[in-house]
């Protein structure tokens, strides 16, 4: 049987959950993923976890705090001015805590996320640039359907 390595190609079921239990994301009712490891599309702590199992695998993976998705950084918790927002996006948008909000990289090419924390009354808002599920512990469900 194929075992994952560096760079192998996968196809597997998976269920990512925080430490409430809470799913985030769940491919085993649907179609399942496909993803190559080394290409960023988990976490590093995972793709390690994943190395050296065979295809046909399923295994739970418990992933200590801040483990999967790094440490909760304060500094990454930013107040963003109204009149910049307005800049970036739609003037007349309305933020709300919760919402997930788009940035463009400063060079234009790509993009990172903040989530509304608090929205003050004169319109700035407050972000959390930070992965949700930074500083928390992670399960990670997976059943490896193909290793190529």
């Amino acid at each position: 049987m194929p075992q994952v390595q560096e760079g192998s190609f996968l196809t597997l079921h998976y269920r990512l959950s925080g430490a409430d239990g809470r799913v985030l994301i769940d491919t085993f009712d649907g179609q399942p993923a496909t993803l190559s490891i080394g290409g960023g599309q988990l976490s590093p702590a995972i793709e390690q976890r994943l190395l050296g199992l065979e295809e046909g695998a399923r295994t739970t993976i418990e992933l200590a705090p801040g483990e999967a998705f790094g440490d909760h950084q304060p500094e990454m918790v930013q107040w963003v001015a109204r009149r910049l927002l307005e800049e970036l996006g739609d003037p007349h948008e309305q933020y709300a805590t919760g919402d997930v909000v788009q940035f463009p990289t400063p060079d234009g090419l790509g993009s990172y996320a903040g989530a509304v924390r608090e929205v003050r009354g004169d319109g700035a808002v407050l972000f959390d640039f930070n992965h949700p599920l930074a500083g928390q512990p992670v399960t990670f469900q997976v059943e490896l359907i193909g290793v190529l």
